[in-house]
């Protein structure tokens, strides 16, 4: 079973940037879409970007022009750069497939962002 895990999150001001990285135990990202998602307290995990196995990505309109999803496939890792940042960006940030079956999620990483 494939173990993901999420690190990078960090307490920001409002207008910062963050890297947050997704390590996976095997060779996936050549092969599989991954996305970066995100779950705000006391709301649903949404999906924030996508991207393919030969680097098509997608952004959902509210972190558009702002974040970018990325990955190496030499070092098993995905990417999710973050700039301008906003309060509404607050929320714990998973990566997974993009399409089921899904992998086991990982503990996330957080991500807070002050005004």
């Amino acid at each position: 079973q494939v173990q993901l895990v999420e690190s990078g999150g960090d307490l920001v001001q409002a207008g910062g940037s963050l890297r947050l990285s997704c390590a996976a135990s095997k060779n996936i990202f050549s092969i599989d879409v991954m996305g970066w998602y995100r779950q705000a307290p006391g709301k649903q995990r949404e999906l924030v970007a996508s991207i393919t196995s030969d680097s098509s990505t997608q952004y959902t309109d509210f972190v558009k022009g702002r974040f970018t999803i990325s990955r190496d496939t030499a070092k098993n890792t995905l990417y999710l750069q973050m700039n301008s940042l906003e309060p509404e960006d607050t929320a714990v940030y998973y990566c997974n497939k993009l399409f089921p079956p899904r992998y086991y999620w990982g503990q996330g990483t957080q991500v807070t962002v002050s005004s």
